[in-house]
């Protein structure tokens, strides 16, 4: 699958009506972005989200980042992937993860051993039977892979993975474990605002949230950011690694350095105060600089 150098990675249209959460998509394809990745959590469920928005365009491309191994079953998991990829061809690229305590233990779940769950999962997954025409290559898998052995993980048994919420030096690192056939594709948020001081803190109520995860505290511990800079939203050091701000110019400078990381594609996640809003002049202003549409 093409997923094309740039994408857009948005929670905001899973907060509109499903009209306009059409139209949005449709402005992202018109803008040139190849690739449109939608998370699940809490929002609308990620296979009948995707078959939504493929069904509003017409070459855009859907990914899940991620669809949480805990909320369906292997074989629900693979028939959802193998009909959306049937439907639409390669048009669809299914992201995979584990997930994290606060948001599998309410679904009745025990979160442990998210390794070896992943791993049979997968095993699960490919002796799934599915009985309905299939489409005429093998759909891709990416997973949600953050630390070394997940990503041995994902090269061994996926076709790549999708990091998120990391600095560009994990994109380096991800790169040399997965090897140079398979996809990489991360997740970079950013702020286009040119005052440090705004800008942090628009930043920080993004970093504040994911920064109680322990799966993420993890990995920037293993990055080298101490306990002590994750308090309070995370020091201007972390804040400043995990999230690119400034003006457009300086914002696409980041972007591409994952590019030149080893990363295949980026999937670009815009962060603005309200988590609600559509950020359309943002979306505009990064196209204009990274792929030259006015």
């Amino acid at each position: 699958m093409e997923l094309g150098t740039y994408g857009i990675w948005t929670s905001a249209l899973d907060r509109q009506p499903a009209e306009t959460a059409r139209h949005e998509a449709r402005r992202i394809e018109r803008l040139g972005f190849t690739t449109l990745w939608v998370g699940e959590s809490f929002r609308r469920e990620a296979f009948a989200n995707s078959s939504l928005l493929l069904a509003a365009t017409g070459r855009l491309r859907v990914a899940t980042g991620i669809a949480s191994i805990w909320a369906r079953d292997a074989q629900a998991m693979r028939a959802g992937q193998l009909t959306l990829a049937e439907a639409y061809p390669d048009r669809f690229l299914l992201g995979l993860g584990v997930s994290h305590i606060p948001l599998v233990n309410p679904r009745g779940h025990s979160y442990n051993r998210p390794y070896s769950a992943m791993r049979e999962y997968l095993e699960a997954m490919a002796e799934a039977q599915y009985d309905a025409p299939r489409p005429e290559t093998e759909p891709p898998t990416v997973l949600a892979a953050l630390g070394p052995r997940m990503l041995e993980l994902a090269a061994q048994r996926a076709q790549g993975a999708h990091p998120y919420f990391v600095p560009v030096a994990h994109t380096l690192q991800a790169r040399a474990i997965l090897g140079p056939a398979k996809l990489l594709c991360p997740e970079q948020a950013v702020v286009l605002e040119r005052d440090p001081e705004r800008a942090r803190a628009v930043a920080r109520r993004h970093t504040g949230s994911y920064l109680r995860l322990p799966n993420y505290r993890h990995n920037l511990e293993r990055m080298g950011f101490p306990e002590e800079e994750m308090r309070d939203g995370g020091s201007d050091r972390l804040v400043d690694a995990v999230v690119a701000w400034g003006d457009v110019g300086r914002v696409a400078a980041r972007i591409r350095e994952h590019i030149a990381s080893g990363a295949d594609h980026v999937a670009i996640q815009v962060i603005c105060e309200d988590p609600a809003e559509v950020p359309a002049a943002q979306w505009e202003a990064l196209a204009g600089e990274l792929l030259g549409r006015a």
